[in-house]
């Protein structure tokens, strides 16, 4: 059964904010383009890394409007992301983007009281039939308090035929396995850790947390998934389980929210990138930045190579084959 959105590297752009939370358009505009230089055609802003939930209708009107004059009208498939309280902030802010032009979105269930199962159909034909020229994507989060199982998007494909992806991030694999498995139509996008367990039950694709990092192992990772070479897609994504585990371990004692560690992922590699959060959330440091920099530089400085051509290649397998963070 042929799934309603390709099988690929999907990769998120965060946002710059300057010293008065502004977005700084020159630097954004370089973070966008950075990520077209690595092929990535799929590409989202305003995830909860993109800080989707904390900004306004100003700064969401804003971003999106750079992001589409960046990527609409190019061979970009760029997505925008809604994070919001109710399903009219939610439509509010489509309608923003679907009137310059975007037509895939990403949205998320409302957080502040966690939806019966009943209140989840009814959101997804509400939002998916308001916009019905358009793509969606599920993100399928905990943080909305309600974790998606293949038994609902068995019912949601039925009745939503312009919902086509799901975000799925979860690192329980009972989990991962209920999804792709029980709704092939759909395309599951699992974490680099998890994606050559998921694609055990059905296809898959690939969100890319460490695109920017390592984009020739992302693309490696996914042609070893499409191919079923499943023992080199779990030792790839060891690798990227192994760099996540060293470079941000002594940073999560402290949790910050996933937007500070993404922005340390991308200035690893573009060094202007800021680490500003918006407030009231806490960003990685100078000095922790330079800890996981140095780490990176000592550990990995083949990170950037393709699978098998350094010394962690197919030839070397990692110890470590878990495959959850």
């Amino acid at each position: 059964m042929s799934a309603r959105y390709p099988s690929t590297v999907m990769v998120s752009v965060v946002c710059p904010w300057n010293e008065r939370n502004e977005l700084d358009e020159k630097v954004f505009r370089e973070a966008i383009r950075f990520t077209r230089s690595a092929d990535f055609r799929h590409i989202y802003v305003f995830g909860t890394a993109g800080e989707g939930h904390a900004v306004d209708m100003a700064r969401f009107r804003r971003v999106v409007e750079v992001f589409g004059d960046e990527l609409l009208g190019t061979d970009a498939r760029p997505m925008v992301g809604v994070i919001a309280m109710s399903v009219p902030l939610v439509l509010e802010r489509l309608r923003i983007a679907h009137d310059q032009g975007f037509r895939e979105f990403q949205i998320s269930l409302p957080s502040w009281s966690p939806l019966g199962d009943e209140e989840v159909f009814a959101f997804f034909r509400e939002v998916c039939g308001s916009f019905p020229d358009s793509t969606f994507m599920h993100y399928n989060s905990a943080k909305t308090g309600r974790v998606l199982s293949g038994s609902h998007y068995r019912r949601l494909v039925e009745e939503n035929r312009n919902l086509a992806a799901t975000k799925h991030m979860a690192g329980d694999l009972a989990s991962v396995a209920s999804v792709v498995r029980d709704a092939p139509e759909l395309m599951h996008f699992l974490t680099e850790q998890s994606v050559a367990y998921g694609s055990l039950f059905g296809e898959c694709a690939i969100l890319g947390t460490f695109g920017a990092l390592a984009p020739k192992r992302e693309w490696d990772l996914l042609a070893a998934v499409r191919a079923g070479r499943h023992h080199e897609a779990a030792a790839i994504g060891s690798w990227f389980e192994r760099v996540s585990h060293d470079l941000f371990d002594s940073l999560m004692v402290d949790r910050r929210p996933d937007g500070a560690y993404d922005k340390t992922i991308l200035k690893l590699v573009l060094p202007q990138f800021p680490l500003r959060m918006l407030p009231p959330y806490r960003c990685i440091s100078d000095e922790e930045f330079s800890s996981a920099l140095a780490i990176l530089r000592a550990r990995y400085p083949d990170h950037d190579e393709p699978w098998g051509a350094g010394p962690t290649g197919v030839g070397r397998m990692p110890e470590a084959m878990g495959m959850t963070r």
